[in-house]
């Protein structure tokens, strides 16, 4: 209890609500900015945040997170250009709504079910989190080795995207995290002679160049492009009739997303996505979807704010990343000299019910702004690109160069940008490289310490239970789809089969 008081007290100061507020209303606006994304915008404010305590420098970036995810509904709403990519789902049946006068009712039952999702998941957070980090008690370096191989595997089953391509860009980034000076062996590696290279590839320029510098590089391409919008008066609760029509939807992608969530690499696209498909599968009016539905705005945005608080249980109990936006504030906390993971828990209680609180006013928050707000802020997507972007650009530099005054990384951010630029082109999403970099550390380091442990013998892994889980886990994830596939096609075989024999016995 003296941990929860402490939490609440440091979040009511006047400095930190103003930074929650600030990370608030700025999550908002990046992402009604089509292009924009919450990932984009904690990793360009991530460098000015170190100047602040820890505790304000969280709280703003998990508030910008919450809010951000949100944000993206309201262009997906009403330009039919989803902000963020979890806003993909909420443009299906948002959109039509929009083109039907309903704009308003849209984005209100978006900002309604958006609040009931998050602080369903911040329960989650608060109750699971702990529990979680006390069995990490039992995580020796081999245990955290097969947790990390799990995390990384997951990065097959995240949509939209090739599997192998996922992986290989997970794989890119532990490679990344692999340069300068083994700390184990001394042993200099792909350093080739840059003296700025021998302590490693800093994370923040890395994280700049592959979201914010590439698609720069990308929205260079349509800076011509028209969108149709349509204008919304004011914003609308639901009323008691809508929710009757969509509380049931609500509650489950309420679930949905704080699960998918708790899933390492998975995140909010791919639980406003599932949340959709559910909300559509179990409905009375499956025909009306894609024209206009209520319910096709409550699933996924629900699903997709859900997952917020679900992604940062394994981000703050286990230090492995619930989404690519949690792996950056993941990098906020290192930065802070934050060990996430059971002795965080331990050592910094009051830190973790501080972004408990934080997160839950950044949902009221966002509720009130977006209520009174989103005829405002559907403006901001009126900004022309010749001006948005080269302002996006000075951030990328500052925020490159502010973390340690050095041009080097700047450059790094550059080239990391055209890399993530035609890594994008080709198929990779910067998410699972970004997985791979935070993990790649921990990943190499247990390694070392297990084979040193278990006297070189690799074997010996499979004399842990736990370590044995996680790696049945990965397998699991990784072969889930051809074994599905595979049993999917023989069930084809043998119903055709039957058929024929049916037919062939008339």
């Amino acid at each position: 209890m003296e941990s929860v008081l402490g939490g609440l007290l440091e979040i009511l100061r006047a400095e930190t609500l103003l930074l929650i507020c600030a990370g608030t209303v700025a999550g908002v606006l990046v992402g009604a900015l089509p292009g924009l994304s919450s990932s984009m915008a904690v990793a360009l404010l991530l460098p000015f945040s170190i100047y602040l305590e820890p505790i304000p420098a969280i709280a703003m970036l998990a508030a910008l997170y919450c809010a951000g995810t949100f944000g993206g509904s309201i262009t997906a709403i009403l330009i039919n250009a989803p902000g963020a990519p979890p806003a993909a789902a909420t443009a299906l049946d948002g959109y039509p709504l929009a083109k039907a006068g309903k704009a308003g009712q849209a984005l209100g039952m978006a900002a309604a079910s958006s609040v009931v999702g998050g602080i369903f998941s911040l329960f989650v957070l608060i109750l699971a989190a702990p529990t979680l980090a006390r069995l990490a008690y039992k995580f020796g370096p081999p245990e955290y080795f097969a947790l990390t191989v799990f995390g990384l595997s997951m990065l097959a089953s995240i949509s939209g995207n090739s599997a192998v391509k996922n992986l290989i860009g997970g794989a890119f980034g532990v490679l990344i995290a692999t340069v300068g000076v083994d700390l184990t062996t001394g042993v200099e590696r792909f350093t080739f002679g840059i003296p700025e290279l021998y302590e490693g590839i800093s994370f923040i320029p890395v994280l700049i160049g592959l979201f914010a510098m590439a698609e720069l590089l990308k929205q260079a391409g349509h800076a011509d492009l028209a969108l149709e919008r349509f204008s919304v008066r004011a914003m609308k609760l639901p009323s008691l009739a809508d929710f009757r029509r969509v509380w049931k939807t609500i509650l489950r992608s309420s679930g949905i997303g704080t699960f998918i969530g708790v899933l390492p690499a998975e995140g909010a696209t791919v639980a406003a996505m599932v949340g959709y498909n559910e909300a559509r599968r179990w409905s009375r009016n499956k025909d009306n979807f894609g024209k206009g539905e209520l319910e096709g705005v409550a699933g996924p945005e629900t699903a997709n704010n859900a997952a917020t608080g679900g992604a940062m249980v394994p981000t703050l109990a286990l230090g492995i990343p619930g989404s690519a936006t949690a792996a950056v504030i993941l990098g906020g906390l290192q930065i802070h000299g934050l060990r996430p993971g059971p002795y965080l828990f331990e050592s910094q209680p009051t830190l973790l019910y501080a972004i408990f609180f934080a997160m839950l006013i950044a949902n009221f928050v966002f509720l009130a702004f977006g209520l009174a707000g989103a005829r405002y802020f559907s403006r901001i997507s009126l900004i022309p690109r010749q001006f948005l972007w080269p302002a996006v650009f000075c951030l990328c530099v500052i925020g490159a160069y502010g973390v340690g005054q050095s041009l080097a990384d700047v450059y790094i951010m550059l080239v990391a940008g055209l890399i993530g630029y035609f890594l994008n082109r080709s198929g990779f999403s910067p998410a699972p490289i970004i997985m791979g970099i935070v993990l790649g550390s921990l990943m190499e380091n247990s390694l070392a310490q297990s084979m040193i442990l278990f006297d070189q013998d690799a074997w010996r892994f499979f004399t842990r239970p736990i370590a044995v889980f996680f790696f049945l886990l990965a397998t699991l994830s990784v072969f889930a789809a051809p074994i599905g596939r595979f049993i999917r096609h023989r069930l084809a075989r043998r119903r055709d089969s039957a058929v024929r024999r049916a037919h062939g016995g008339e």
